[in-house]
This record gives C-alpha cells, sequence and structure tokens, in this order.
C-alpha cells in the first residue's frame, strides 16, 4: 500500500513512512493511493471477535507489507488492553433501536485513546526498527493532547510536546495533560485558541529545516494512522447489530472531520451505512457548509463541549480530495484561498458532500435538554459532545427501523462544571484517576508566536539531533 498526497507535490509514501511523516511535505495530507474493501463474509466474521482481531483485519490491508499481521495483532491486544471494559467500546441501548458507542473506556477517558494507544506502539515499533527517535507535537482541543502525553509518556525513543488552548479546556483535560512527570512529555498552553495551536503545529511541520532538524512527527488525525485505528468501531458496532445484512446509521460528534472520515472510510470499505450524520456544537462550521455551499470561517465560541470548538476541520481536506475525483489543483486552490480570505466555495464537491453526509448543530440549550431527556428516560448519563450526536441523530430522521448509533467521544466526568450546571450533580473519575485533581502540574503559558514556540521545542525535547540513537 503506497499513499499520496492531497495537494499532488509530495512524494508517495509507505505506510511506515507516513505513520512517521504524519502532515506531507506540500502541506497536504496523506490518503491510500488505492481504497480497499472487505467483503460481507469478512464484515459477518467480526460479530462476537475480541476488538484487537478486528482492528488488525480492518487495518492490515493500510499496513500493506509494512508490519506482519501476527505483531500488528500483538501491538493491538497489549494496546486494547489497558481498556477498562472487555468489549473496549461497548454499545449502550438507550432507546427504541437508538444506542450509544461508548468510546470513553480507555486511559484518558475519550475516543482518542482507541487510536492513540495503538499508534504509540506502531511508532515505537517502526523507530526500533530504523534505529531513531522522533519528537511529535500536536495540538489539541482537550482530548488528544492527554491521550498522547498517556500513550507516549513511556517511550523510549520520543518526545512529545502538545499545545493546548489556555483557559479553554475543561480542568480534567488539562490536568490529564500537565500531571505527567515524565521528561519526554511537555505540554503547553498557548494564549489563543485551538485553531492558533494547530496552525502552530502546521507551520512547524511547512518550516522543513526545523521539521528534519527535530525529526517531527505527527499524532493530530492529520496522522493517517490515527484515522485508519478509529475505523474499526465502526465495523464492531455495525456487525454486532446485525451488519452487513442491515444497515446502520452513525451520528459522529466532530470538529476535526477525523471521526467521521472513519466513518466514511469504513463506508467506503463495504460496511452499509444509511446515513452519516455530522453533529457539531456552536462552531457550526460544518453544518453551514453543508447548507450552504461555503466553507467559512467565524470566531471560535467556548461551549460545554469544547473539544468541538474549532472553526478549521482538517481532514475535510481528505474528503475533498476524493468527493473532487482527486483533483489535487483544486485541492490546493481552497486551500489557498482559505488561507488568505477565510473561505472558500465547494463548488464541484458540494453535491457529493450533500449526498454523503447529514449535518446538524446543537445550541448550549439542546445539548443541555439532550442530556436531561436521556437521563430522565434511560436512567443514561451522556457528557455534552455526546448530546450534541443525540440531537443530531434525532434531527436526520433516521427511519426507525435502522439501527441510531450516537458515538460517545468522552465519559461526562471529563467535564464535571458543566455537567453539574446541566443535572445539578457533578460526576465522579473512576478510582484509578483519584488523584488528577490534586496532583501537582507543570506547563508553560506561551504567546500565539511561532518563534517561541519553536524555541521551547528545540530547547526542551531530550535530542535536538537528526533523530539517530
Amino acid at each position: 500500500m503506497t499513499y499520496i498526497s492531497t495537494r499532488g507535490e509530495a512524494a508517495s509514501l509507505s505506510f511506515e513512512d507516513v505513520l512517521l511523516q504524519g502532515l506531507a511535505r506540500d502541506g497536504g495530507l496523506y490518503v491510500p493511493q488505492v481504497w480497499p474493501t472487505l467483503s460481507s463474509d469478512t464484515i459477518s466474521s467480526f460479530a462476537g471477535k475480541p476488538f484487537a482481531e478486528v482492528a488488525v483485519e480492518v487495518m492490515a490491508p493500510f499496513v500493506g507489507g509494512s508490519i506482519d499481521k501476527a505483531t500488528l495483532l500483538a501491538m493491538a491486544r497489549e494496546a486494547y488492553g489497558r481498556f477498562d471494559h472487555l468489549a473496549v467500546t461497548p454499545l449502550v441501548q438507550i432507546d427504541r433501536n437508538r444506542w450509544v458507542l461508548e468510546l470513553f473506556h480507555g486511559p484518558t477517558l475519550a475516543f482518542k485513546d482507541v487510536a492513540m494507544q495503538l499508534l504509540a506502539r506502531l511508532m515505537d515499533h517502526a523507530l526500533a526498527r530504523r534505529a531513531q527517535r522522533a519528537t511529535i507535537v500536536g495540538a489539541t482541543s482537550g482530548d488528544t493532547g492527554g491521550a498522547a502525553i498517556e500513550a507516549f509518556r513511556s517511550s523510549k525513543r520520543v518526545d512529545v510536546v502538545i499545545l493546548f488552548p489556555d483557559g479553554r479546556v475543561s480542568d480534567v483535560q488539562r490536568r490529564m495533560m500537565t500531571t505527567p512527570t515524565e521528561a519526554n512529555v511537555h505540554a503547553v498552553a498557548i494564549k489563543g485558541t485551538f485553531d492558533d495551536c494547530q496552525a502552530l503545529v502546521k507551520a512547524m511541520f511547512n518550516d522543513h529545516a526545523f521539521r528534519d532538524r527535530m525529526s517531527l512527527s505527527g499524532v493530530n488525525s492529520i496522522n493517517w494512522a490515527r484515522i485508519v485505528a478509529q475505523v474499526t468501531y465502526y465495523f464492531v458496532a455495525a456487525a454486532a447489530l446485525g451488519s452487513p445484512h442491515r444497515p446502520m446509521s452513525f451520528a459522529v460528534p466532530t470538529g476535526n472531520f477525523g471521526d467521521i472520515l472513519a466513518g466514511w472510510v469504513a463506508k467506503r470499505m463495504g460496511l452499509p451505512i444509511e446515513r452519516l450524520v455530522i453533529a457539531s456544537n456552536a462552531n457550526d462550521i460544518l453544518p453551514r457548509a453543508h447548507a450552504t455551499g461555503f466553507y467559512e470561517m467565524r470566531e471560535v465560541v467556548e461551549t460545554s463541549s469544547p473539544s468541538m470548538d474549532i472553526q478549521i476541520s482538517s481532514n475535510f481536506e481528505r474528503y475533498l480530495f476524493e468527493a473532487s475525483g482527486r483533483d489535487a489543483g483544486f485541492i490546493r486552490g481552497i486551500m489557498g484561498t482559505l488561507a488568505q480570505g477565510r473561505r472558500f466555495e465547494l463548488g464541484p464537491t458540494a453535491q457529493a458532500f450533500s449526498n454523503e453526509f447529514k449535518a446538524f448543530a446543537a445550541n448550549e440549550t439542546d445539548v443541555a435538554d439532550a442530556i436531561r431527556r436521556t437521563k430522565a428516560g434511560s436512567s443514561y448519563l451522556m457528557d455534552p459532545h455526546t448530546a450534541c450526536g443525540l440531537v443530531a441523530l434525532e434531527r436526520s430522521d433516521v427511519p426507525p427501523q435502522v439501527p441510531g448509533i450516537v458515538l460517545s467521544t468522552a465519559h461526562p466526568a471529563k467535564f464535571p462544571d458543566a455537567m453539574e450546571r446541566i443535572t445539578g450533580e457533578r460526576p465522579g473519575l473512576p478510582p484509578r484517576l483519584a488523584t488528577l485533581l490534586t496532583d501537582p502540574e507543570r506547563f508553560p503559558v506561551l504567546e500565539n508566536d511561532l518563534g517561541a514556540v519553536k524555541a521551547f521545542v528545540e530547547g526542551t525535547v531530550r535530542s535536538a539531533s537528526a533523530g539517530a540513537l
């Protein structure tokens, strides 16, 4: 399997190279040169199989010859052995033919763990094979950072620097990044928004001299391995409810378009999905683009679902590349327009986007109402991000005979202040995290300034060499 850039001006790479490189050198994102498919018999066989075994079957075509199946299975078993639930991503019924797919049973109580725990093992394996080390730089709107730091904190080959928007993540989210004591992990607060953090990361990658000097690698969903690891739980959930013999619909809380892109990939691979529903909060850039045909940035609004407080959905570029017939020139043009004018027209991709997705935004009243209604009706407590997904599912008019699955991307205890405002009760953290809120923190606060951030990275990581051990 080889991979190509959405902007068409970077070399084609193997899975292992894409894993370590993250962002393409032309500023684009990597996608597989050919989309693999799974047969109906293979999808049927996933019902009842351990999650790690399904992960290997789903990922193997994308990995190609880079890693043999036995090694990949060993890594998957180790990664998912850290989850609190034996099913890894269990389904919970909340209404007639309506389900919640719980993705928060990993170490940091968020869906990012599903991909990140495996990604860390994949990267360590690749770096060990090459006798190299790497410096990961990433941006987070709340959950990616904690998941990355947790996954890589014991790595002997990787240094991690995560940028997060100062004061715009929950206390629990921040502490999951700032309380680890390992010397190879660093959380950095930036005076700005998540989009500012993401722009700083992309700028570091686009400075090729700095990138090479620091052996930069990425763990945001710009890294293709993150996306492909998330595809697994779509197949697992659907097979448990009868696929491929009947279709499913999924409502996905998403800001960066990564989690729902994984659903689109599953559909492209042969999973019968009736409807893919984009769920947004008040930062509704994707629903607006869906309704108007124009992708237009506005100011970020703070909400009770901070992981979706985003106005730049990086993975949308991957989808638009496919929807345009892999027209790299079109992608270069609209991304240049976005950089200059903060908007672009979907043009020839608008119809495909409208046909393949539904998109809805939930305001704060909608979110609170959904949480209260669900708790009263089924005794199920969902976090604000999941509530956005439920609102979107309800508005999408999924036929009642089609199972509707809401992806629950985070545990409600990650947002105790918001949950207390909405329900009057403060959800508690699992016992294994009992000291999280009292452990000492360490993190610098930096201006939204590329020079300052690059100086911090270069002065802090354990090795500023080209990456050799």
